[in-house]
């Protein structure tokens, strides 16, 4: 049977993609920091007929994704497909952004990137095929106002992605990109907010509340959906939804999209 191993699989978009590829006949390894969740997600797969193993892991620890990638293999003896889903969200300018802020979200969202990749790869290379999916963000794609921080970490998902691409494919290893725009899940649980005092934290708390009901919001399941894709089309790159029309905005008119955002920043 093909398996699948999921960052980010407890909630939102991981778990609707893990049941995707579930009622499509694969085994999930389930991979997230919340044991509760991960266990509750793999009593969905099981109701499915498909096994589920979850194993709480921090992706930002390179000791945890290891064992992670270890604990994977010896249980279902092979892996085929690895979803990189794992991330989380940071609102605020540069100067209110600390280096733990930094740290914290480059652990996450891009070196807990490199970590699974780097461990799961010789396991790819051996068997001759394979298929890795980063799930990156349209902020990989285009710069977001006070989301300097968070652009920052999806531009290197984004320049990873493309560049393994080249050195996998001739290797029988598909690497593929699916950039969302905002997902309407449980999105708020991982977001951080910066700002100079309370009252404007909250204010910025408060419009990505308000985006969260915008008609450019994306579900769960249609970037489930954008991964299976991916997987089975062999797609390169899949950009989710509306977001596509900023992003295809800001590759034709980069200076127009530049100055449309300043003002919103004003």
């Amino acid at each position: 049977m093909p398996s699948v191993l999921i960052t980010g699989a407890s909630q939102g978009s991981g778990k609707a993609t893990a049941l995707r590829f579930a009622r499509q006949g694969y085994d999930v390894v389930l991979a997230a920091r919340q044991a509760d969740r991960l266990q509750t997600v793999a009593k969905d797969i099981s109701a499915l007929g498909r096994r589920a193993v979850a194993i709480p892991t921090d992706v930002g620890q390179l000791e945890q994704v290891t064992a992670l990638v270890h604990h994977a293999l010896e249980q279902l003896g092979a892996i085929d497909v690895l979803i990189n889903n794992a991330g989380i969200c940071l609102t605020g300018t540069m100067a209110q952004t600390s280096i733990d802020d930094w740290q914290q979200l480059m652990n996450t969202n891009f070196w807990g990137y490199v970590y699974t990749i780097q461990a799961l790869l010789p396991h790819f290379l051996a068997q001759g095929r394979g298929t890795i999916v980063n799930v990156g963000s349209f902020g990989g794609k285009m710069p977001l106002p006070y989301m300097t921080a968070y652009c920052a970490s999806k531009y290197a998902v984004t320049g990873l992605t493309e560049t393994l691409r080249l050195e996998l494919q001739p290797r029988g290893i598909h690497v593929a990109a699916v950039h969302p725009g905002v997902i309407n899940s449980s999105f708020m649980e991982r977001a951080m907010f910066r700002g100079q005092d309370d009252q404007e934290t909250q204010s910025r708390q408060s419009q990505m509340q308000s985006a969260l009901k915008g008609a450019w919001v994306s579900q769960p399941e249609d970037i489930a959906n954008a991964i299976w894709e991916a997987v089975t089309k062999q797609r390169a790159e899949i950009i989710v939804g509306p977001v596509a029309i900023a992003t295809e905005v800001y590759r034709l008119a980069p200076g127009l999209a530049q100055w449309m955002l300043s003002q919103s920043t004003r």
